[in-house]
């Protein structure tokens, strides 16, 4: 399947498109634009300052500027007028423009200035986001193109749950910069070439003579399929022969050989894709072969840059740092994953002109693409410092571990296929909704349609809310439940605000248009302030692409939103057009998070 934009690119044609919002940027781009302005009055000759702001963590303000200590350990000992670090915090907030977006600046301990922004300008920011789209808080990145390498299963074995980090993390981290308005080349590197397929297709021939008339059949279950050929390959010494002989007539282009092998990788697809659409994600297939024909190109510029050299009959290229050396030819002439990951990257620079290119796998494959991306930083492909583009990011991931603390497997030890996981996600979903009497409420496409929002919804949250860099234990009943940190709880949290709002019988598309948004209790305030921190979530998920730092914010949010509730009455109350829009601004941000995730909104449970 071809990926495709998500949200803001749907929703309009290109960035330029977007419609004004009172200033630019995040709230924290802004705050950090008039720091930046303040610095550069007070100290002209020290031109590399950057603005250091963040959100608050304490009760002495909404936003925090932490450069006071930086700059006074930088110059005490010269000659200044800055006697401490509070002194260059005053300083700071004294050369501050005038701007709408601050009430009140002050400075605490050793220079920490603390800024409380203007409620007007909260209340102004969330009522255009209303009126013009969750778009135009998209973050504004320094890319058009990225290529996102996620999911790759190998031809010939089904998918398991091994393999369900890498395609959740993938589409939410391709979701995030497509609703950046990056174009997002998303890519399956499948594993559809190699020794294997002589293995294979010498299999099929032997044991099925007739198989180009009997269809897909014939193979049946393709994992009992590799088993077989597989087991047949390492006892039979002259089946192994003839399987490295089909290997070569393959790779010759033989036509029979061909035929079977695009038989076997079909088959392959059609599992993966029921996969694929259970958890609703985009992927474009570009395997192992698609780039086979660039390796020579990719190797003939290395040999030209003299990186590669010859090692104990290997052609190797020696890693800067590293005791040992990137094989990129094998002894025997053959190829590897270093020569594929090296042809992909000259094809995903050179010919899709990718700026930022991610890869999305284990963490067991560190040492391989750190060795890689030097590889491509020595031949020049990549530039020497970390920050400038093109770059690229290996974005790894630990385990997903039964409840015993171990790999997750079956009973029998065979890895959980994840079909099957995801199936009985669902089906458990179901059955909780049928408990709940909602059988006799919905049509049968509505309870399937819950079903799979709850189902596969959990299952996509219980991974992304912990960070990827750890192992997590896989566990239906702490995914499931309806209290706690849970895709379920938030769903139905989102699916309460939206009854909020049906039940005043207000129209609220007339609303947005003729209300206002009033921001007088403590708490309407503290839902707001949450609420327009949403750009700089998703900056920040995207500096070391943490997607569980969204859902931390999502979690927040409906926290934040039910203690507004419990103080603040809506329908009924003076307040209820204000609130009723703060409602919908909760929802809408909700629901723009939910589809950052992956995970199908609901709009009553």
């Amino acid at each position: 399947m071809a990926g495709e934009s998500t949200s803001c690119t749907d929703a309009q044609q290109n960035g330029d498109d977007r419609p004004t919002v009172s200033g630019s940027g995040s709230v924290r781009q802004q705050l950090a634009g008039l720091v930046q302005d303040s610095l550069n009055s007070i100290f002209p000759d020290e031109p590399n300052l950057e603005p250091i702001v963040a959100i608050c963590q304490n009760n002495f303000g909404d936003y925090q500027c932490n450069n006071a200590m930086g700059i006074w350990s930088k110059i005490k000992g010269r000659s200044t007028r800055f006697r401490n670090p509070n002194a260059i915090g005053q300083a700071i907030v004294s050369n501050l423009r005038a701007s709408p977006l601050i009430e009140k600046a002050s400075v605490a301990g050793p220079g920490f200035v603390n800024f409380v922004l203007a409620t007007p300008y909260i209340e102004e920011r969330i009522h255009k986001m209303l009126l013009n789209g969750v778009c135009t808080w998209a973050p504004v990145l320094p890319l058009k193109t990225a290529v996102v390498d996620f999911s790759s299963p190998n031809i010939a074995k089904e998918m398991h749950v091994g393999h369900l980090r890498s395609t959740i993390i993938g589409d939410t981290i391709s979701r995030i910069l497509e609703y950046c308005n990056v174009k997002v080349l998303r890519r399956n590197h499948v594993g559809d070439w190699g020794t294997q397929f002589g293995m294979l297709i010498q299999y099929l021939f032997e044991e099925h003579p007739n198989w180009e008339d009997a269809g897909d059949g014939v193979i049946g279950n393709l994992q009992a399929f590799y088993k077989a050929s597989k087991a047949k390959f390492d006892e039979d010494p002259a089946f192994k022969e003839r399987a490295q002989q089909a290997v070569i007539r393959l790779q010759s282009g033989d036509e029979k050989f061909h035929l079977a092998w695009l038989r076997i990788c079909e088959i392959s697809r059609m599992e993966f894709e029921q996969v694929y659409a259970r958890l609703a994600v985009l992927i474009e297939e570009k395997g192992e072969s698609f780039y086979n024909p660039y390796i020579p190109t990719a190797l003939q510029e290395l040999r030209q840059k003299g990186l590669v050299e010859e090692s104990d009959g290997a052609q190797v290229i020696f890693i800067d740092g590293q005791s040992i050396p990137l094989i990129v030819v094998k002894k025997d002439g053959g190829y590897n994953y270093a020569s594929t990951d090296m042809a992909a990257l000259w094809y995903r620079l050179n010919v899709e002109r990718a700026e930022w290119i991610i890869y999305i796998t284990d963490v067991g494959q560190s040492q391989h693409f750190q060795m890689f991306f030097s590889a491509a930083k020595q031949a020049g492909w990549l530039p020497k410092d970390a920050k400038d583009f093109p770059k690229t990011k290996h974005v790894g991931f630990g385990l997903v571990l039964g409840e015993d603390g171990k790999r997750f497997r079956t009973r029998s030890t065979e890895v959980v296929k994840l079909v099957d996981l995801l199936d009985e996600a669902k089906t458990r979903s179901k059955q909780g909704l049928i408990e709940r009497g909602r059988e006799d409420e919905w049509t049968s496409d509505e309870l399937e349609h819950a079903a799979e929002s709850l189902g596969y919804g959990s299952v996509k949250y219980a991974d992304l809310k912990n960070n990827r860099l750890t192992n997590y234990t896989f566990n239906f009943d702490q995914m499931l439940d309806v209290r706690g940190n849970t895709a379920v709880y938030l769903l139905y949290a989102h699916a309460r605000i939206c009854s909020i709002i049906r039940k005043s019988g207000r129209d609220i598309e007339d609303l947005k248009q003729v209300g206002t948004i009033k921001l007088l209790h403590g708490n309407e305030r503290q839902l707001g302030l949450h609420l327009v921190q949403f750009s700089e979530i998703l900056e920040d998920v995207l500096v070391d692409l943490l997607p569980n730092i969204l859902c931390e914010y999502l979690y927040n949010l409906s926290e934040i939103f039910t203690k507004f509730y419990s103080t603040c009455k809506v329908v009924g109350s003076e307040e209820e057009s204000s609130r009723l829009l703060l409602c919908e601004a909760t929802a809408t941000v909700m629901r723009a998070c939910f589809n950052l995730l992956g995970i199908t909104p609901l709009y009553r449970l």
